[in-house]
């Protein structure tokens, strides 16, 4: 990797989290956040916290769960859950995205699940460098435990969603942006089967030596088949956005006979602006019929 590189990883993974800040185990807690909650963290009427201490990654996570408007009316209905990663920043925007997806017709009820940190004050930036990254990078303290998270899911957060709500398991989509979409593409290509769709913005594809280049090749030597939903979108004026073409291409050109894609570059936005128009977007495609 260049040392150019590096140095946009690593603004990416530490410096970014710092900037939007500013503008299965059972369940030990079960409360709404109280209206003090301390900056980052998220309460909405109608939706649930729940805490995990992981045996997996070693870590606690809040879990924020929104539920569909008639959960309690329809008793038998089963529902697709959207997971999205970053929930201390994303969580509350998806809510209003879906919220207008839903009254338009355009998305199915669902129940969204955040998945953030626990704590009085947790380091997003640091916390997160860890779990969404597959590999370790030197210059990330603690990186590489996506591999920990992903088992963290499958594990346990998966367990605890699908026990005490009434999921459409065959309907998992997950939802990340720059590292979160780093991991949304090392799950994708890990076990692709966890979910039927992906939504993954503004990916880091050079980080860790340009590992999810390798991990898409060495899916491809031993798989004909990407059976999925993915969306994946970009700003035309973040760093990210000509790697990340690169790897859109790479897709095309493998024409896994399975896979529906579809991507989209957004004219003029950098790294954070995307995501209000990428995840209204996405949520659509991996929806449609």
């Amino acid at each position: 990797m260049t040392f150019s590189f590096r140095i946009c990883i690593l603004m990416i993974g530490l410096l970014l989290p710092l900037a939007l800040g500013a503008c299965a185990q059972q369940p030990t807690q079960q409360s709404p956040e109280p209206s003090g909650a301390p900056l980052g963290r998220v309460s909405l009427p109608g939706t649930e916290v729940r805490q995990i201490e992981s045996s997996e990654t070693g870590r606690s996570y809040d879990i924020y769960i929104r539920p569909p408007d008639d959960y309690v009316r329809d008793r038998n209905k089963q529902y697709p859950v959207l997971y999205v990663l970053d929930g201390q920043w994303d969580f509350k925007l998806l809510d209003s995205i879906y919220g207008g997806l839903y009254y338009d017709g355009y998305v199915p009820e669902m129940i969204i699940v955040g998945i953030t940190y626990s704590g009085d004050s947790p380091d997003y930036g640091s916390l997160r460098a860890m779990d969404y990254t597959p590999v370790h990078d030197p210059s990330i303290s603690g990186s590489g435990d996506a591999p920990k998270f992903l088992a963290f899911l499958k594990k346990e957060l998966f367990p605890l969603i699908e026990t005490n709500y009434r999921v459409d398991a065959s309907q998992r989509v997950l939802m990340g942006h720059s590292f979160g979409g780093t991991f949304s593409l090392y799950a994708l290509f890990t076990e692709p089967e966890l979910f039927s769709g992906y939504v993954v913005g503004s990916p880091a594809v050079p980080y860790g030596g340009q590992f999810a280049f390798e991990q898409e090749a060495e899916y491809a030597g031993s798989h004909k088949d990407l059976p999925v939903k993915l969306f994946l979108f970009v700003g035309t004026e973040e760093s990210l956005a000509y790697p990340d073409e690169k790897f859109i291409q790479v897709l095309r050109d493998r024409n896994y006979p399975g896979l529906e894609m579809e991507t989209l570059m957004l004219e003029g936005e950098r790294h954070a602006g995307v995501k209000p128009e990428g995840f209204n977007r996405g949520l659509r495609f991996v929806f449609q019929k």
